[in-house]
């Protein structure tokens, strides 16, 4: 399995690229917002997912792990097949995806080529409880974390004995003065949360 590749860009073009790794070209398909990022000679790092076929070996390419991870959950949709999931993935957000489901609105799928009603609906249905939005932060916080990393940073102060109301606002106003390294670990973030909520419940109370 090729779960990565660091190497320079040799092509670009709508959705693809090909990578030089130690004098090896390989050939990826990328989300379309992310293409339009790369440039040739430039360095790039990818997380990548190899889709065996019984005819080709097909090499998907996302600048986060979430992406990753996202594309994987598509794929375990019925009839989602690796261009449709990457449809997706040029379309909308990690976020809007999780968003869309948590709404069960099918529409944003319904609106990306390939994808038709029955297979959007099967989208929501399907994914449910599998995704999860970021906390977003307000005005210009420099990004919010990862959806996975945030995601585990609510959770782990739930099971300190927060409320999840309490630890998702906490992780939401967190983003805003973290750095781009401590929103890149749940352990980094989660310092953050703990210096500022204090002791937890079950620590105060003697739980």
């Amino acid at each position: 399995m090729i779960s990565s590749l660091r190497g320079s860009v040799l092509h670009v073009d709508a959705e693809s690229a090909i990578v030089e790794v130690g004098g090896v070209g390989f050939a990826v398909a990328v989300p379309a917002p992310l293409a339009r990022t790369l440039r040739v000679g430039d360095e790039a790092f990818l997380h990548t997912n190899l889709v065996v076929r019984d005819d080709a070996l097909s090499l998907f390419g996302f600048a986060e792990r979430g992406e990753l991870e996202t594309f994987a959950l598509l794929l375990s949709v019925s009839g989602v097949g690796p261009k449709s999931a990457l449809g997706v993935l040029s379309a909308l957000s990690v976020d809007q995806i999780a968003d869309a489901v948590a709404a069960e609105d099918d529409a944003p799928f319904r609106r990306v080529s390939g994808i038709g009603p029955k297979t959007a609906k099967l989208i929501v249905v399907q994914l449910a409880g599998k995704l999860h939005a970021a906390p977003r932060g307000g005005g210009d916080a420099g990004g919010a974390a990862p959806t996975a990393i945030a995601a585990q940073v609510v959770a782990a102060l739930v099971a300190l004995g927060w409320s999840e109301r309490v630890s998702t606002e906490t992780v939401h106003e967190i983003l805003g003065g973290a750095s781009a390294a401590e929103r890149a670990t749940v352990p980094a973030l989660l310092k953050l949360a703990l210096a500022q909520l204090g002791p937890s419940r079950t620590e105060r109370t003697g739980v």
